[in-house]
């Protein structure tokens, strides 16, 4: 699949956490008060955003003061920074965002069960190497994400709230979806790079994203290494000889359709445009603005049996923030944090190095056109020891939402 417009193309994970970085100068905007700030809407309306910052977040005095302390960063590089208000999270780790990227992964399934090779493009588009329809050995150096899947992930790329920093050693765990296994884990902390690796019986999916920003005072330079897209998205899928078969268009906010086209890129007479993706129902005036299954995400009704210490869940921080306690999660995470830089200096004073557990960081480097990504490979080993586990009659049944989060080593 190729866009008609090369402005309109996008693809690739990092969207869903870009939103939050680029989105943030918004957020800044509303800490300051400023008013007349266009906030763009899936309808092409507008919304004022000191109407955005108002919808019971902050106070004014809250923001004037956030204001002055935020002040002294301008310049710097966000994910250095020491300490960013609680008041501008949503209640979510980055790793959790990665795994929103598995909601609609039952295209991916109707993709490996396609045995039309042009509707199965309709599913999956030709880009890099980072997942494999595994009953289709032919496409796996080719195949990179199911297309009409990636358009669906951007959907949660219009919540404005930034999601939390990955503690390093930080993981998250995903089961009870789709018969997915999902695993994520912080694997560096400057810079930050998450890794992932989710599959199923149809494929395997493999993410590393890194992200690079810098605060200007009134808005955030982003410098994302991956790719977005916009709202309108429309491509073909082609032949061998590079001639187009399907004409794909939609919305990443609404829905995805598809229709045979002729050599020209024009649907083809009597024929129908079927939809292929829609976009699920979602809770009416949620605090957040999360999707049901963002609310699944952070619930332990897609936790794995014993859960490890490390997952994004158990975060202090982050329950606080969901359960409204602004004050505690702002106090948990300043604890978490401090706790990172001492475990940090015991590190280095000992010369140990950080390890991580479930992936591997290559010598591969990745080129984009924002900087050098560095390229993670699972390792297989979560694999083991999650068959272990689930195989295992003598695990104790433990409440895991009383267990203590701990990501150090």
């Amino acid at each position: 699949m190729a866009p008609k417009d090369d402005k309109k193309q996008g693809g690739g994970f990092l969207a869903s956490i870009v939103s939050s970085f680029a989105n943030l100068g918004n957020v800044v905007n509303g800490l300051m008060g400023y008013e007349g700030l266009e906030v763009v809407n899936p309808e092409g309306g507008t919304e004022d955003a000191e109407a955005e910052a108002q919808r019971g977040r902050w106070r004014q005095e809250d923001r004037d003061s956030y204001w002055k302390m935020m002040h002294k960063y301008i310049g710097s590089d966000v994910t250095s920074m020491v300490t960013l208000p609680v008041m501008i999270f949503e209640p979510l780790t980055i790793l959790q965002r990665m795994a929103e990227l598995m909601e609609y992964s039952h295209l991916l399934d109707l993709a490996d069960e396609c045995e039309d090779p042009y509707l199965r493009l309709v599913y999956t588009c030709k880009r890099s190497p980072s997942i494999s329809l595994l009953n289709y050995p032919f496409w796996t150096s080719h195949l990179s994400v199911a297309a009409s899947w990636a358009i669906s992930m951007y959907y949660a790329c219009q919540r404005t709230w930034k999601p939390f920093n990955p503690i390093l050693g930080e993981t998250y765990e995903l089961t009870n979806h789709g018969g997915i296994k999902f695993i994520a884990e912080q694997i560096s902390h400057h810079p930050p790079i998450s890794a992932a690796h989710a599959e199923n019986e149809h494929f395997a999916y493999d993410i590393t994203s890194k992200l690079k920003t810098k605060f200007l005072g009134n808005s955030l330079d982003v410098y994302p290494l991956g790719r977005a897209g916009r709202y309108e998205v429309d491509g073909y899928v082609y032949n061998a000889a590079e001639e187009p078969k399907i004409l794909i268009t939609g919305k990443w906010n609404e829905s995805m359709n598809y229709q045979p086209c002729d050599l020209e890129g024009e649907p083809l007479p009597g024929s129908e445009q079927k939809e292929v993706w829609k976009v699920a129902d979602v809770p009416e005036n949620d605090k957040f603005q999360f999707t049901y299954f963002a609310h699944k995400i952070n619930s332990f009704e897609t936790a794995p049996r014993k859960l490890l210490a490390s997952d994004s869940r158990l975060r202090p921080d982050r329950y606080a923030l969901e359960k409204g306690d602004l004050s505690k999660s702002s106090s948990e995470k300043s604890r978490l944090e401090e706790k990172q830089r001492a475990e940090k200096r015991n590190r280095e004073a000992q010369g140990h190095q950080f390890t991580p557990r479930w992936f591997d960081i290559t010598s591969e480097i990745s080129p984009t056109p924002w900087g050098d990504l560095e390229v993670c490979r699972y390792n297989g080993k979560y694999s083991e020891y999650r068959a272990s586990v689930d195989s295992s009659d003598s695990i104790e049944e433990v409440d895991v939402s009383s267990t203590e989060f701990n990501p150090w080593q």
